[in-house]
């Protein structure tokens, strides 16, 4: 990276350095039951005595039988299947340029295993154009391995993109020591390298998809280059057995020096081998760019294993970028794109700024300024994402619905109705989201859509169509994969706020001629909204055969001024079940008021998530929240007048959202 951008690099990983309060810094609670997601140092410990609300351990005395935290950690989510439907562009490719995001969702030590309650979080929705997510982290006060939280892995895995945990070996000057690096790739009396083994361990039990690797702290010779050589060979075979990956960071070099290259060359060349791909430092040029590729085929390597690090943590979208140098226009793209922070789309926002505005500031850095993924502005010098690399979607098979939840919100919705005033977020239960966003189709004024926080159906958000609709409006929703048989019906639950509005569905059983082309819809009435309320209505696909490969809507106003239009959920299946109730429900842990409950159930594959309520002595039911596991933390509980003990009840909720019979569990005050 260019020794200017060190400080920016460092000292958003180094969180141990930020003092209280500062931007960024989330205050932890101090439930000492709260589960976080774990970090670790390689073996030994830090001398003195760990920071408030931070826990020092050592990887290597790790075992999954005594986390206590890993029923909350796992994630619920296997990895997803995706396939590339003809780009929304004609400039957008696909097996090409791939995408890989840096993200730092919070300090090292305060990353809730569960979610948390605020609405003002970086709710990651882009994944489409996404091919790897890193959980970015570690500080030398904290630990230096992280491992993503389980809302973030089964958000990113319904989407089908892997997400790896970090190994982060900082430099001398944010506290770095050099034996952190030698306890890392030590090697055991038969010559194995146990912490190896031990990383593979973690992703497996956790249920994420490997590792990071970024070893910056400096003064290594030859002989710990050759260590840290052998020890990714060895964490990538084992990796690889796993069903894990890679990457390896452009720092340290084989001869165990840390010297930043920007390139592929001799000095980083038995690394990238060693791993499944190589992230490269910021200080590439376009010359040094396109050596590392033509050497990346001489390797016979895809060049595209190659990930070119942007630095966006300071400037976003206003980041001076050499776009031609990565995914010209005009040729073959030259490597892959890394992008470093990309939550710089919540965190530049002003204070009191809206969910919102940060989905609007979140569509401009993946969408680009036209916010039409099917209508990149020329003249916009920043290149999104969606110009260059085509979206990808896991939607496949049948049930598959949406309620349009992006894993945050102001309140929590059931049927339309508010059962928690209380802002939360949880990405774990983000549902598979539009991966085009927005692409509105029609001759007339384009409408504004975007989620919408002031109301939903079901979760914290609804879509939001609100303009004159002076003209029809086509609103793409979902590419597809999805199955016909005669029983096939799609449900839409909808509402209209103002105006007046015929809406069809749109349902296309092939794909479009071209790129950048509008899927070949058949448009099939959908029954009247109006009233007020929210409708779910049911349009069954008469007529209609094959595979279903896109689905939008199609709205005309039938009366003056402008109309206020919402989506709440859409549902496809051929039929309707209810999923199995828990089973064995039972408090695990409890200090006061605070308590983990946990449960089995007999089929979790059935299961989309959990819900949680509280039940008070005069029958009234209070939410308390939803996960995707098979564990919860419930803080904060007393008794009631008169209670003697709490009653709770834990439900599954399946992929149409129909909810099982309650399993009940008590706990005495």
């Amino acid at each position: 990276m260019n020794p200017t951008r060190r400080a920016v690099l460092l000292a958003g990983a180094a969180a141990a350095f930020l003092p209280a309060g500062a931007a960024g810094a989330v205050p932890k609670p101090t439930a000492a039951l709260q589960p976080y997601a774990s970090y670790w140092y390689p073996d030994s410990l830090p001398s003195g005595s760990p920071g408030p609300g931070v826990t020092w351990r050592s990887l290597k005395t790790w075992r999954a039988a005594t986390d206590t935290d890993l029923p909350f950690n796992a994630a619920s989510v296997p990895l997803a299947a995706r396939f590339t439907p003809a780009p929304a562009n004609s400039t957008a490719r696909a097996g090409q340029a791939r995408v890989q995001a840096l993200v730092s969702f919070g300090p090292t030590s305060s990353h809730p295993a569960q979610g948390s309650a605020t609405a003002d979080s970086y709710a990651l929705t882009h994944w489409a154009y996404l091919d790897e997510l890193v959980f970015w982290g570690g500080s030398s006060g904290e630990g230096l391995i992280l491992a993503p939280n389980a809302p973030v892995v089964d958000a990113a895995h319904r989407h089908g993109v892997p997400v790896l945990g970090t190994v982060f070996l900082p430099p001398a000057a944010f506290g770095g020591q050099l034996r952190w690096t030698r306890d890392l790739v030590q090697r055991d009396a038969s010559g194995h390298y146990p912490l190896a083994a031990q990383l593979v361990a973690v992703a497996s039990a956790y249920g994420f998809d490997g590792w990071f690797v970024n070893a910056e702290t400096g003064g290594g010779d030859s002989v710990l280059g050759t260590a840290m050589l052998g020890f990714v060979t060895e964490l990538k075979r084992l990796a690889s057995a796993a069903g894990q990956r890679i990457t390896w960071y452009d720092a340290m070099t084989v001869n165990g020096s840390v010297s930043w290259q920007g390139a592929l060359n001799g000095q980083n060349q038995a690394l990238f081998q060693a791993a499944d791909d190589m992230f490269l430092d910021f200080r590439w040029t376009a010359s040094s760019l396109a050596a590392s590729g033509e050497k990346a085929s001489q390797l016979g390597r895809d060049r595209h294993e190659l990930w070119a690090g942007v630095d966006v943590e300071s400037d976003g979208w206003e980041t001076p970028v050499d776009w031609d140098a990565i995914v010209p226009a005009d040729r073959p793209h030259v490597a892959s794109l890394g992008l470093y922070r990309p939550e710089w789309t919540h965190g530049h926002l002003p204070a009191g700024h809206t969910p919102e505005d940060f989905h609007t500031a979140d569509d401009r850095f993946w969408t680009g300024r036209s916010l039409d993924p099917s209508r990149p502005d020329p003249a916009d010098g920043w290149r999104a994402p969606a110009v260059s690399v085509a979206d990808r979607s896991t939607v496949t098979a049948l049930p598959f619905a949406s309620v349009f939840n992006t894993g945050h919100g102001l309140r929590w919705y059931e049927d339309g109705e508010i059962v928690s005033d209380t802002p939360w977020t949880h990405l774990g239960l983000q549902d598979r989201l539009p991966s085009r966003r927005w692409v509105v189709r029609g001759d007339g004024q384009r409408p504004a859509v975007g989620f919408d926080f002031a109301d939903a159906w079901r979760g914290g958000s609804s879509v939001l169509v609100d303009g004159a609709l002076d003209d029809p409006a086509v609103l793409d929703l979902y590419a597809t994969r999805l199955p016909l048989s005669p029983g096939t019906v799609v449900e839409l639950t909808h509402r209209t706020d103002a105006g007046a509005v015929r809406v069809e569905l749109g349902v296309a059983t092939a794909e479009p001629d071209r790129a950048g082309a509008a899927p070949p819809y058949t448009f099939l009435p959908v029954p009247d909204a109006a009233g007020g309320g929210w409708r779910t209505s049911a349009v069954r696909l008469t007529g209609l055969s094959g595979t279903v490969h896109a689905l939008g809507v199609r709205l005309t106003a039938t009366g003056g001024g402008p109309v206020r239009w919402r989506l709440g959920g859409l549902a496809v299946h051929a039929g309707t079940g209810t999923p199995a109730a828990p089973t064995g429900p039972r408090v695990t842990a409890a200090s006061g008021g605070d308590l983990r409950l946990a449960w089995h159930h007999p089929a979790p594959g059935t299961v989309r998530h959990y819900t949680l309520h509280r039940v008070l002595p005069d029958g009234t039911r209070r939410f308390l929240g939803a996960t995707g596991q098979r564990a919860y933390f419930a803080g904060g509980q007393t008794p009631a007048p008169g209670e003697r003990a709490g009653r709770f009840e834990v439900r599954a909720v399946g992929e149409l959202y129909t909810s099982s019979a309650p399993s009940i569990v008590t706990h005495p005050w």
